[in-house]
């Protein structure tokens, strides 16, 4: 509901969203949401096509588990002694290991790369395009020691004979050389194997950090179980060199084989060690031990031990290989558990009757005789270490077993491959979703435009604010053109006319205007806008009945809005229905209703204003029957001052009384007052505005103006109204209903 305050009219708010003038307003703009979808999907196939390709390269590995190799074969204790569970998890946090990577990083020599310069961002796709990529690879680069710089620079100056030249960052020549040659100068050492290209072809050599290319290397690596539990590792690795990533991948994969190998048997080739150095001192215990039941028995003569002796013996010996057998297991839990494990407990209960039966034999041993207690007891220590000698001699060949068949837990199943299409850029994908981002982008802004742009769209909005609508002017295309052969025509009269004015026989003397160029109403009577501007003068014919006097004023808020355009039409137009009509152009600032009727500004309202001419010599014919114009004059100083001046008084009414209807142009109310002074003098006042430029506040703010000066607003005029989709969709539009002919 609209509320005015004196005869100020309120704006009402209305949040509402039509989404009709939405959707007409992209139907609107579909040339350029066509246009920047257009522009987003080529840059997106220049993306897809300059972009360095990335390929991928993979190895499978197998990590098995439980006992392998020599374990599985030798089982018992040393089987178990070998045998492992490997976890995946593990296994991958071994590959991605400093260890592994550093030995790819010095086989490989990543330290040192070469790579060609090209233009910034696509020149090295069209040197791909075009198959004229220069290739470099170098095998060794060593700078002395005071050298700090990591970048160098490597122009090639003769292809033919791979001669070329390093530089440092400071562009000064470091050394020369040839490719397939060490080259060497003051410390620096360079080897290239290849280097082609043009001529002035440029390399960028540097230097790069082991830990850093380490880095890099972990953060390309890419490592899974192909499915849960399976040990089955796929092992991936990204480069945009096919070459490079596959000797990479593969040098990993083969350095991780290895060590797993060595890992494997390290262990056995530790105890092996042990045992070849403590064998001999068993060896010579054992020989000791003889030696002494030898020499025992060459003194007392032959002994013949009793049934009780010999169990005796015999228990005892079996109790020391126990307690043998026990410390062995005990220091390999010592390594693994602590003494308050289960185990360990265990074994230490199990040590602990052992002795106690040993101290129940070594009583009953106090029993027998001395010599042949004696006896047994050197006999015990022959036994004792036979029998070690015998384990370790045994533990030694299972142990040697062990490390000639070590093969490791790991299997490779398939070497290195790269794949042969290239897994970035997607090509297809990048031009759609770049497609898609330019079309939502160009919606986007379509729409945010729409809803920043406050520019009147239809008659509906002024009658809101309480002005009526009078008529809606469509927006001409041949009116476009006559305001194109206006300003043409205005240069020729210019320079014509300056001709003219040295001859005096020729002063006074005017070129006959054609009409039909210049004025719409003329060139095409059944244009829409001038079928508007009939219905104005049917509105107006009713409005003007309770007028003081048959004056208009037609003025504006802003320039630019068609006041010139709707006054010299509409005067054309009520002209044709036999009223004598008189258009006065009050506009002595920028002015340019004579030029609609091919006519000079000369001798016009400010001139009479001013006092330099008189009445009846400002009044100009024009090749419209009825109709007569006075122009704006010469441009004056002062144009509000001339306009209070009694003079215009004195014309007006002097028009009123002889014509029929006055219309005035004037200059629009937010630029100057010209329009509030004028206005007063007028019956009849309205207000044009132009379609989809002046806003609704603009328009509120004008009518407060002319409401300020005392002057009230009959109706108001929209001007240039176009055939958009917004205004058809958001329940707006206009018909054409011109002549059809009879003709066939």
């Amino acid at each position: 509901m609209t509320v005015k305050q004196g005869n100020t009219p309120l704006s009402p708010e209305n949040d509402e969203i039509d989404l009709g003038q939405l959707f007409g307003a992209l139907i609107d703009a579909r040339w350029l949401i066509i246009a920047i979808t257009s522009l987003f999907a080529v840059i997106g196939v220049a993306y897809a096509l300059l972009a360095t390709p990335i390929y991928k390269a993979d190895v499978l590995m197998q990590v098995e588990k439980g006992a392998a190799g020599a374990s599985a074969l030798l089982g018992g204790e040393t089987g178990e002694m070998f045998s492992n569970e490997p976890s995946s998890s593990t296994e991958i946090e071994i590959i991605k290991s400093r260890m592994i990577l550093g030995m790819t990083v010095d086989n490989l020599n990543l330290t040192t790369r070469v790579q060609p310069v090209y233009l910034p961002y696509v020149g090295e796709g069209i040197a791909r395009l075009t198959n004229n990529q220069a290739k470099a690879q170098v095998e060794r680069f060593q700078t002395p020691e005071w050298e700090t710089q990591t970048a160098f620079t490597v122009v090639l100056t003769s292809p033919e004979q791979g001669e070329f030249t390093l530089y440092d960052m400071e562009e000064r020549p470091i050394l020369s050389g040839t490719v397939g040659q060490v080259a060497k100068n003051n410390g620096y050492e360079l080897f290239l194997s290849q280097l082609t290209g043009d001529a002035g072809q440029e390399y960028r050599l540097t230097k790069r950090s082991r830990f850093g290319v380490i880095q890099s290397l972990q953060g390309g690596l890419e490592i899974a179980e192909k499915g849960k539990g399976t040990g089955i590792l796929e092992m991936t690795f990204t480069g945009s060199d096919k070459e490079e990533i596959k000797a990479i991948i593969n040098d990993i994969s083969q350095n991780y084989f290895v060590q797993n190998v060595e890992r494997s048997s390290a262990e056995a080739e530790k105890s092996l060690e042990f045992l070849d150095a403590n064998l001999p001192n068993v060896k010579n215990e054992l020989i000791a031990a003889e030696d002494r039941f030898n020499s025992f028995q060459q003194q007392n003569g032959s002994i013949d031990l009793g049934f009780e002796a010999q169990t005796m013996l015999q228990a005892m010996v079996t109790i020391d290989n126990k307690l043998n057998d026990l410390a062995f297991k005990e220091a390999e839990l010592s390594q693994r558990f602590k003494k308050d494990h289960v185990s360990y407990q265990s074994l230490l209960r199990n040590r602990d009757l052992l002795l106690k039966e040993k101290a129940k034999l070594d009583e009953q041993l106090q029993g027998v005789p001395l010599v042949q207690r004696e006896a047994l007891r050197i006999k015990r220590d022959v036994d004792v270490n036979q029998q070690i000698y015998i384990k370790l001699l045994n533990k030694v060949q299972e142990l040697r077993v062990v490390k000639a068949s070590t093969v490791g837990n790991v299997r490779i199943l398939d070497e290195a491959q790269v794949y042969a299409g290239a897994i970035e850029p997607k090509k297809p994908l990048i031009v759609v979703i770049a497609t898609l981002l330019g079309g939502m982008l160009a919606v986007g802004l379509v729409l945010l435009r729409t809803a920043l742009h406050k520019g009147i769209q239809s008659p509906e909005q002024i009658e809101e604010v309480g002005l009526s609508v009078y008529a809606s002017v469509p927006k001409s295309a041949q009116q476009l053109a006559l305001s194109e052969k206006i300003q043409e025509k205005s240069k020729r009269l210019k320079k014509r006319r300056h001709r003219t004015a040295a001859n005096s026989d020729n002063k006074g003397a005017t070129e006959q205007p054609d009409l039909s160029q210049f004025l719409l109403a003329e060139a095409n009577p059944a244009d829409l806008a001038i079928e508007s501007l009939r219905g104005l003068r049917t509105n107006l014919h009713f409005a003007m009945l309770e007028a003081k006097n048959n004056i208009l004023m037609i003025s504006g808020p802003s320039p630019s809005v068609g006041k010139s355009f709707v006054s010299a039409n509409f005067a054309a137009v009520a002209a044709k229905t036999g009223q004598k009509v008189l258009l006065i152009d009050a506009d002595m600032r920028k002015g340019y209703i004579q030029k609609h009727f091919n006519l000079d500004a000369n001798n016009g309202l400010s001139d009479l204003l001013s006092g330099q001419i008189a009445q009846e010599d400002c009044i100009k014919a024009t090749a419209i029957a009825n109709l007569n114009i006075v122009t704006r004059g010469h441009l004056p100083p002062n144009p509000s001052e001339l306009l209070m001046n009694s003079r215009l008084k004195t014309l007006l009414e002097w028009a009123s009384e002889n014509y029929d209807l006055v219309i005035i142009d004037t200059p629009p109310i937010l630029a100057v007052t010209d329009a509030g002074i004028v206005g007063s003098l007028c019956g009849t006042s309205l207000m044009v505005g132009r379609f989809d430029q002046n806003t609704v506040k603009e328009i509120e703010i004008a009518y407060n103006r002319f409401d300020q000066a005392g002057i009230e607003i009959k109706g108001f005029i929209l001007n240039a109204v176009e055939k958009k989709a917004s205004s058809y969709y958001g329940g707006y539009g206009y018909y054409n209903y011109s002549y059809k002919s009879d003709t066939k």
